[in-house]
């Protein structure tokens, strides 16, 4: 594939991700009557279902990783070059705010508006590195043992980590930045991103440095 292509697959798919992410965060709220574990629970099967499609449609194009940690792994990894790499992450910027701005288009508000949520504290900060490293625990034991299933194994794995963190496992830089500019159920203020991303970074080179080491292969005895 040449790299226009790559680099526009991640753009939709990091947009298709936001689109589905914020887009079933308000329906979910708008639904639920202040019943916010029913909105959350439709905000994780959406995106779970949505994150399946788009990592079998794209995957083979750019490797579907709709994620600037994830891409930053595949780099240090020597497995894409820098250029290019720093190329991914620019597309999944641009797609992330291109599918907020459908979501918060599709309910008849501004294309950007702040968030005013706060996801403060340590506790959020602990729960970014956890689901971060998570998935990409998920992505590394995939690619090694089941690639087939890794499409299913990351949309279970962030379903499961909606539940499972106080901070619902954002779990990547560009959706992060993207949903400060939404005052939705799926937002989060500006002032809380850079926590959340330090957390993200941290708890993906954690996890490389921890299955680099769990998946590598011994060298057979002579």
């Amino acid at each position: 594939m040449t790299l226009a292509r790559k680099l526009a697959a991640e753009c939709l798919g990091t947009a298709g991700l936001l689109a589905v992410v914020v887009g079933s965060g308000i329906m979910g709220e708008n639904l639920a009557n202040g019943n916010a574990a029913i909105a959350l629970l439709a905000n994780s099967i959406a995106t779970g279902a949505g994150l399946v499609f788009l990592i079998y449609g794209l995957a083979d194009i750019s490797g579907a990783h709709f994620n600037p940690v994830v891409t930053l792994v595949e780099m240090l990894r020597g497995n894409l070059v820098w250029r290019e790499g720093g190329f991914y992450v620019l597309a999944q910027i641009a797609g992330a705010f291109g599918g907020v701005a459908l979501a918060n288009s599709m309910f008849n508000l501004p294309l950007f508006f702040a968030s005013t949520k706060i996801r403060a504290g340590s506790s959020q900060f602990l729960s970014e590195f956890i689901a971060t490293f998570g998935l990409i625990a998920v992505i590394s034991a995939g690619i090694k043992f089941r690639p087939a299933l890794v499409p299913v194994l990351v949309a279970c794995y962030i379903m499961a980590a909606y539940w499972f963190t106080s901070s619902t496992s954002f779990a990547n830089p560009a959706v992060t930045l993207a949903r400060s500019a939404s005052n939705t159920f799926a937002g989060i203020s500006l002032s809380n991103v850079p926590l959340f991303i330090i957390a993200q970074t941290l708890g993906a080179l954690a996890a490389m440095l921890v299955f680099g080491w769990l998946l590598k292969k011994d060298k057979e005895n002579v």
